[in-house]
């Protein structure tokens, strides 16, 4: 497992019988996690909490706000920033276990654009969400196409990008990603770096059903079409139970056999105050060899 263990603005203060109690940068908050099937102390008991995710018995749920706090704020990693808001089904609008994969593609980028100042890196940001990896890649000089068809999240990623001194370097588009993808493949476009984080489920503006266990290899294999002859990276984040990280090595080893490069898997996670390390997802890593 690769942690996320450089915060400052943020933290796992405690876990269990299915909750984490987060502190970010002073706003602490209590919410469900499936990874969690271990037990632990009341937490709702704990002392300070400013809100409590409470799930529905008819589906999503809410946040119980215990102490008044902002509607949103902002906390740092690094030289990065990023605004926070509780939102509904639990989120915050930021994933920060992600930070150890923003860490090792701002380092391939630097490392490319260090042997050539010249070379303008592209980077396709896929299921792109509120930023953080467009914020990161852009941070280290790339030129990011960040791709969500969520308008409003597109939206939070530009509020990410200036907050964190972007004012250029990423281009927005609010669009289906495969159908983004296609066209991209039509035109011709190629990418040195692709990164996505795709849902298990979706479903397209026409109906279009996605389920990552059918589409996943097939859409992965499409996106290869978009790499450079010699690619820093490709990067697959995976939230869905049960997919195992050598599950990514697979796909991405499969797909991007004609490519020069050595492919990773891992779990990604973050360390808690209790001396453990909460899982957190998967991710599978291609780096291309310079």
């Amino acid at each position: 497992m690769k942690t996320a263990n450089e915060w400052r603005d943020y933290k796992i203060i405690a876990t269990g019988s299915g909750m984490k109690l987060e502190d970010w940068k002073g706003i602490k908050l209590l919410r469900p996690d499936p990874q969690v099937i271990w037990k632990g102390g009341d937490l709702y008991a704990a002392s300070g909490i400013h809100a409590v995710y409470k799930r529905s018995d008819k589906g999503g749920g809410g946040w119980d706000i215990r102490k008044p706090f902002p509607p949103e704020w902002t906390v740092s990693y690094r030289d990065l920033t990023f605004k926070v808001k509780p939102m509904g089904f639990k989120h915050t609008g930021l994933f920060p276990e992600q930070a150890v994969n923003w860490d090792a593609m701002r380092e391939m980028i630097s490392s490319a654009k260090q042997k050539d100042s010249t070379r303008e890196i592209k980077i396709l940001n896929l299921f792109a969400y509120t930023g953080g990896a467009s914020v990161a890649c852009a941070k280290a000089g790339a030129f990011v196409t960040h791709v969500d068809a969520a308008k409003g999240m597109v939206e939070r990623a530009g509020e990410n990008a200036r907050l964190s001194g972007i004012e250029g370097g990423i281009r927005y588009i609010v669009d289906d990603c495969m159908k983004f993808v296609a066209r991209e493949i039509r035109r011709g476009n190629l990418y040195d770096g692709i990164i996505m984080d795709p849902p298990s489920y979706g479903r397209g503006p026409n109906g279009e059903m996605w389920k990552i266990e059918e589409n996943l290899f097939d859409f992965v294999s499409s996106c290869a079409k978009l790499l450079c002859k010699n690619p820093l990276f490709f990067l697959i984040n995976s939230y869905t139970t049960g997919l195992q990280p050598a599950v990514l090595k697979n796909i991405l080893t499969l797909t991007l056999k004609d490519f020069d490069g050595e492919v990773e898997a891992y779990e990604v996670g973050i360390p808690t105050e209790e001396g453990i390390a909460l899982p957190c997802g998967a991710s599978g890593l291609f780096k291309g060899r310079q």
